[in-house]
């Protein structure tokens, strides 16, 4: 792995990772194209330390917003932490139920297979892309309609609300390319939620959701490194690290985009370059990457 990899993977996490655009794909279509291997434990441990970067990006451009929304008041951070702690346990049930379910179906004659064995496989990443896509494109034009001839929306979250973008949020898990910030973010905007406080709650359910999404990946590394050698690993763990710093410039500069976009009504636009990301994905497939 030579540095001008990193780098270039670093970016595209960075800025794909907070982009409702699925930063799993890019990275997969991104790894394939300069001939590496997604599923190696060198290019794992790279996408553990990536996210590690991003989560934090999350956590500096949203700290002061979250601090005015749910830590100005004893009652309001208990309101915000029942909603996290609901959304969170329907994420992680139905995420694992749906992973269970594919394993046992897709992959029940694999030996030792896991989820993560369909990750890097095209074929799967452009249909989750495309469904990514329609579900934007359905939210951003709905909010334009509904800013057109409605008052604004619910400036706080019910319980149901978020419980419904938690259960979508465990829907987006198991798959490379259903975007999971843009698919929370255009639930809650269905759902009614303005769309500063939808794209706020995502995020933080985000930064709640990654660390075990991160230790999975740990884990799952461990074990591979255990069986096939850890003697690679240790190379590319300082430029793991500097990819991280990367990923985290990135990110803060995707957020801003993101937040702009979804100020000035341009939420849509996402879900078109979903779109047409689905159908170029699917041209690679059929070219044989």
């Amino acid at each position: 792995m030579s540095l001008v990899n990193v780098i270039i993977l670093a970016i595209v996490q960075g800025l794909a990772e907070l982009l409702p655009v699925s930063s799993s794909a890019h990275v997969v279509v991104a790894e394939k194209l300069l001939g590496l291997d997604p599923s190696s434990p060198p290019m794992t441990l790279l996408l553990v330390m990536l996210h590690t970067g991003t989560m934090f990006a999350v956590i500096v451009y949203f700290w002061r917003q979250w601090l005015n929304a749910y830590f100005r008041s004893g009652p309001a951070f208990k309101a915000f932490a029942v909603r996290v702690i609901i959304a969170t346990a329907l994420t992680a049930v139905i995420g694992e139920l749906i992973i269970k379910i594919i394993e046992m179906t897709l992959l029940r004659n694999v030996p030792h297979s896991q989820i993560e064995d369909l990750f890097s496989h095209l074929e799967f990443i452009a249909p989750a892309l495309a469904a990514a896509g329609v579900i934007i494109l359905v939210a951003g034009i709905h909010e334009k309609r509904k800013s057109a001839r409605s008052p604004a929306a619910a400036d706080d979250l019910t319980l149901r609300q978020a419980g419904l973008i938690g259960m979508v949020q465990g829907l987006c898990l198991p798959f490379r390319g259903l975007s999971r910030s843009g698919a929370t973010i255009s639930t809650g905007m269905l759902l009614g939620v303005t769309k500063e406080r939808a794209e706020a709650f995502s995020f933080a359910l985000a930064v709640v959701i990654t660390p075990p999404v991160v230790g999975r990946e740990v884990l799952r590394l461990m074990r591979s490194a255990h069986e096939n050698g850890a003697a690679d690993l240790g190379s590319v763990a300082l430029l793991s690290m500097f990819g991280a710093v990367i990923a985290f410039f990135a990110g803060l500069l995707a957020l801003k985009w993101l937040s702009r976009w979804l100020e000035s009504g341009r939420w849509y636009l996402f879900g078109i370059y979903c779109l047409v990301a689905s159908a170029a994905v699917f041209v690679l497939y059929r070219n044989g990457y």
